[in-house]
């Protein structure tokens, strides 16, 4: 997972269409409204209108998650941050409000909780914050 990028969108929380919508546009690099569009109608059981996908990549824009580049004739969307970056401030989002809770026998259940894998990640994290500590005294 990449680390937590410089830029960061203005509205982290999404709708359920907006997360979809933006994976598409992950998943594509970038695209087109009709190109998002036709992904979400591909699925028959799907309905939604070329207006609606056009004003969510706005709302998606708006929230400083995509830009919008016109090409020759047509609007193309892409991200402003990359998935792994985007994954990387969700990440942090959630354990900031994790933390947030500050009880310490909800912290004491979550340990107990962890599984021998997850341990091992732990004890890397702690590793890598241990060097990080040290580099700040360093200076």
């Amino acid at each position: 997972m990449s680390s937590l990028p410089n830029y960061r969108p203005n509205k982290l929380k999404l709708g359920p269409l907006e997360a979809e919508i933006l994976n598409i546009i992950y998943s594509l690099d970038s695209a087109t409204v009709k190109e998002v569009h036709e992904r979400i109608i591909a699925d028959p059981e799907r309905e939604l209108t070329y207006s609606s996908v056009a004003t969510i990549l706005d709302r998606l824009s708006n929230k400083g998650w995509l830009k919008c580049v016109k090409q020759h004739r047509q609007y193309i969307w892409r991200p402003l941050i990359s998935y792994s970056e985007a994954q990387a401030i969700d990440a942090y989002e959630q354990l900031q409000k994790f933390l947030e809770l500050g009880k310490p026998e909800i912290v004491a259940a979550f340990a107990d909780s962890l599984d021998e894998a997850s341990v091992e990640q732990f004890e890397a994290i702690a590793q890598k914050i241990q060097a990080l500590r040290e580099l700040r005294e360093k200076k």
